[in-house]
Formats: C-alpha cells, structure tokens, sequence
C-alpha cells in the first residue's frame, strides 16, 4: 500500500482500491468519463468476486478508483449493487456506463472486454454497481 492509499484510508476508512477496465487507455478512459460526469455506473462478472469477496461493491462504502500505474485518482461511493444477467441488462443500465450510446454498443463492447477476461456467457451474472463521485483526486496533495 503507498503512502497515498494510506492518507485515503484515513479519510475514507473500509475503502478499497480497484483499476477501471483493463489497460492503461481503457482505464483513463473511463477515469475521464467519470471526471466529466458521463459514468455513474460499472460492472463485473460476478465470477470475479468470488475469490476476492471483499472487493464486492457496498452501498455506502467508498471506494478509490486508481490509475493505471496504481496512483489513486477518484473517490467514489456505490449508491446501488444489483447481480443480474448480462442479457438482462438495461438499456439504463448501459447508458449509466457512459461508454456507449445505446445498449447493442454496450452490449458488443462488454462482451469483448469478456471475452478477454475470462469468458463471456449471455447468462453470466454481473454485479452492477451505480456510484457517485465523491473526491477527484487530480491535484490533490496527499
């Protein structure tokens, strides 16, 4: 854990730290969209959580979204989990993402990003989480 982290868990006790996407590009990305206000929303296989039962979003909590290189760049806090099926998401729910314009991108794109992480299933369960931005850290001295 950096010393940044450190600073933020004092300020944000329970939080823990996760990456937005899966590259460095992807990552700021989204970063960006959350920054603009675009992305109030993401999700995960839910398979993923199963290894890991303490990254599982919670309402309330507050979690630090990094960059790519570990550096901490947002502060958010899940208003909103729901498991559903990846063909069982919503056109709202999609567009909460912030990364497509309708719901046949969100569903092309996300299932590439499957695809590439681990498999992809139409039936996969996701966790999907609505979240609002509490701090951005850009610029801020930790």
């Amino acid at each position: 854990m950096t010393d940044n982290t450190e600073d933020l868990q004092q300020t944000y006790p329970g939080a823990g730290t996760f990456k937005f996407g899966d590259s460095q590009e992807l990552c700021q990305h989204l970063i960006a969209l959350v920054r603009q206000g675009k992305k109030t929303a993401t999700c995960g296989a839910a398979a993923d959580f199963a290894d890991e039962p303490e990254a599982m979003p919670v309402v309330g909590r507050c979690d630090i979204a990094t960059n790519w290189d570990g550096t901490p760049a947002l502060v958010i806090r899940t208003t909103k989990v729901t498991e559903i099926r990846f063909c069982d998401v919503t056109e709202d729910m999609a567009l909460a993402e912030g990364e497509n314009d309708s719901l046949l991108g969100w569903r092309k794109d996300h299932k590439a990003y499957f695809k590439r992480n681990g498999g992809f299933d139409p039936e996969m369960m996701l966790i999907f989480e609505h979240f609002e931005l509490v701090e951005d850290l850009a610029g801020r001295e930790l």
